[in-house]
């Protein structure tokens, strides 16, 4: 019996009578039915907000990246049940790979981020603090905070695993609900991922629900703290961004649109150098992995003339040489596209770009699938175009067939930019992109050329033989990086980090006097009150230190063996520490002391150096030497706990630690601040 999918809305699974059958585009027999029966939108909506953002916000931000990691460890463990699915979708296993392992690859990427860069609470405070008044009595500053919305997430068919993921994993972190809807086609296996997640026990409830099938009313329901996020074609960009009520209410629309990817190759690259190869193979890839199915694909090969042929022929051998068929055989390179439907789309797109073109490769020259049963597959033939004079063709930088299709385009390299501006006004008639890949062994070529065709391009990958031994290619997004592009590739940023994080959340400007907001952000911030206690800082544990706790220390004098000794033992000699004469010439005036001996100094003057909770300092953050320090001059530190994070983890004695940023400020005996800085500690909790 075929199974009937299900949506996962309020806390419940729904459907029980089949609607829509969907077909293995391997053979085209059934692998699942969508449910007939309506989704109110509604109750989900009112779910997320009445249970999934209460439940959300009791985590902090370090919680949640906890529960992204564990997850991900929860996906991966099941990994073969999707594997086994995702064959249905045509993919191999190296296609599947990218979908289902990099997915859960994203969860973790987040989960480190988060865990490594985000606070305690569900505040940040982004700064710098800017003075507003003459006293300092008054400034301001910018904090992020959850929107205390709804994130609406509507995918694509080509990546169903991880396209959910790497949605859900920055608005989950941003402390949004999610619901998300799967392309149809595919939905089988996002279902299945979407069971695997709830059934682990690990989601707070509401913050994942499911829809199956259509959109119905959602975005008319949505309000304005939501957040709506696409993937897919443009056409489809288009309709959202102008649905009425999302303009209406201002609902920030991220959107990641199919578009057409281009791969330049720069002329100072000869047949004879091994980048001619790269280029060459990452064209081939890109054609063939997801069978052409990736919306970061390459769909225009740009070439020089003179080297048209070589290349042509070099992409002949590799096509001829792949095995098509079921994945399930080991032999086979590429699979199916994903339903029949997307055949007979990438078929119709295909006959238009034929217009007025040559074939260089398709399924006249011996295309036959592998395998059993798949004359009911969804196979398409590896198909390579040539447009002669693409300068003069504007259905090449229109229209994209989002197969394992892709089109050679000769340009003349002469003129200025080392022969390659011709080929960045192709790249431009795309009317933007996710990716461009630049081929080339010139540094002076990729220094004229990246500049102007990053206004055409989410991403570029600059690739020669060197980047080529560690690169992830063309057609990779990767967590830390932003996915997106302008133009028609939809103008919005998926991943990118934190900044993914940081797009879902609500910028606000704050004023205000400094104890004030010291006390909103959980930061001290300069000119705010300390505490200051008989016992040193150094000497709490990460519990019981309280942000706002100072210490100023005793007072030192600098003199001339300071300066000798530090010099003999950094081996810094620097004209300004030794030099009288030259010295007394600079715009100091005088001998003075080297800045990292002003920094080792003031440690001395701070650090309580029996052993006790303060564990280990990991680095300095916005270090400045403010002023000089001479030889007489008196310096004396002030330490002030700065801010706390609860990462949650514990020390190989099995004991807690916490990350303390202290506050600096050392000054001379006029009270001038000479040097600024965070330290960054680990310090124990109570055992």
């Amino acid at each position: 019996m075929t199974p009937i999918l299900q949506s996962h809305i309020a806390g419940r699974w729904l459907g029980r009578q089949a609607a829509l059958t969907l077909a293995s585009a391997i053979n085209g027999r059934a692998v699942a039915t969508t449910h007939a029966e309506a989704v109110d939108f509604g109750e989900a909506l009112q779910h997320a907000r009445l249970v999934g953002l209460p439940a959300l916000l009791a985590l902090d931000f370090q919680q949640r990246a906890a529960v992204l990691k564990a997850l991900a460890k929860h996906l991966n463990e099941h990994k073969e049940t999707l594997y086994a699915m995702s064959a249905h979708t045509g993919a191999t296993r190296k296609d599947g790979w990218i979908d289902i392992e990099g997915g859960t690859g994203t969860l973790l990427a987040y989960a480190s981020m988060g865990s490594a860069e985000l606070p305690s609470g569900n505040l940040i405070h982004e700064g710098p603090v800017l003075p507003l008044s003459k006293k300092g009595g008054f400034v301001g500053t910018h904090v992020l905070v959850p929107r205390r919305g709804v994130a609406v997430h509507i995918n694509a068919f080509n990546f169903p695993v991880w396209g959910l993921l790497e949605k859900f994993a920055p608005s989950f972190l941003a402390g949004l609900p999610c619901i998300s809807k799967p392309a149809t086609a595919t939905s089988y296996l996002a279902e299945a991922v979407v069971r695997l997640m709830l059934d682990s026990g690990l989601l707070p409830p509401g913050a994942l629900q499911l829809v199956v099938g259509g959109t119905g009313d959602l975005l008319d329901r949505l309000e304005e703290n939501d957040v709506l996020t696409f993937t897919g074609s443009a056409d489809t960009a288009a309709r959202l961004r102008t649905q009425p009520n999302v303009v209406r209410r201002s609902i920030p629309f991220n959107a990641e649109a199919d578009s057409l990817n281009c791969a330049i190759l720069a002329p100072d690259v000869s047949p004879d150098d091994e980048e001619f190869g790269l280029f060459v193979q990452e064209v081939a890839r890109e054609m063939t992995v997801k069978a052409g199915q990736k919306c970061t694909a390459i769909r225009r090969a740009i070439v020089p003339r003179r080297h048209l042929d070589a290349v042509a022929s070099q992409l002949r051998a590799r096509l001829a040489a792949l095995v098509v068929g079921d994945p399930a055989w080991p032999a086979v390179q590429m699979g199916a596209l994903a339903s029949q439907a997307q055949w007979d789309d990438v078929s119709a797109r295909v006959a238009q770009l034929q217009a007025g073109q040559e074939q260089v490769f398709g399924a006249r020259d011996g295309f036959a699938p592998q395998g059993e049963g798949v004359a009911g597959g969804a196979f398409f033939a590896p198909t390579l175009l040539l447009c002669p004079k693409p300068l003069h063709s504007d259905t090449v930088h229109d229209i994209e067939a989002f197969g394992p299709v892709c089109t050679l385009m000769p340009y003349d390299a002469t003129g200025a930019g080392d022969g390659i501006d011709e080929a960045l006004a192709l790249a431009a008639r795309g009317r933007g992109s996710l990716v461009g890949t630049l081929v080339t062994r010139s540094a002076a070529t990729a220094a004229h050329a990246v500049p102007l065709a990053a206004a055409h391009h989410g991403r570029l990958l600059v690739l020669d033989r060197v980047a080529a031994a560690e690169s992830t290619g063309h057609g990779s997004p990767l967590p830390g990086l932003k996915h997106g592009g302008p133009g028609r590739a939809g103008g919005g940023e998926e991943l990118g980090g934190l900044r993914a994080v940081r797009h879902q959340l609500q910028r606000t400007a704050l004023q205000g006097s400094p104890a004030m907001l010291s006390a909103i952000v959980g930061e001290h911030l300069r000119g705010a009150p300390f505490i200051e206690t008989e016992v040193h800082p150094f000497r709490r544990h990460f519990e019981d230190l309280q942000v706002g706790e100072s210490l100023l220390t005793h007072r030192r004098t600098v003199g001339e063996a300071d300066i000798v000794a530090f010099g003999g033992i950094s081996g810094d000699y620097f004209y300004m520490h030794f030099d009288a004469v030259a010295a007394a010439a600079s715009p100091f005036g005088q001998r003075i002391a080297h800045g990292y001996f002003v920094l080792s100094a003031a440690a001395g003057l701070f650090v309580s150096p029996a052993p006790g909770p303060v564990l280990a300092n990991y680095g300095l953050d916005t270090l400045r030497f403010v002023k000089p320090v001479g030889i007489g001059d008196t310096i004396q530190a002030r330490l002030t706990c700065k801010r706390k994070t609860d990462r949650q983890k514990k020390g190989p004695d099995g004991v807690g630690q916490g990350v303390v940023a202290w506050d600096v400020e050392v000054s001379n005996q006029h009270g001038e601040l000479v040097a600024s800085y965070d330290i960054l500690t680990l310090v124990a909790k109570r055992a």
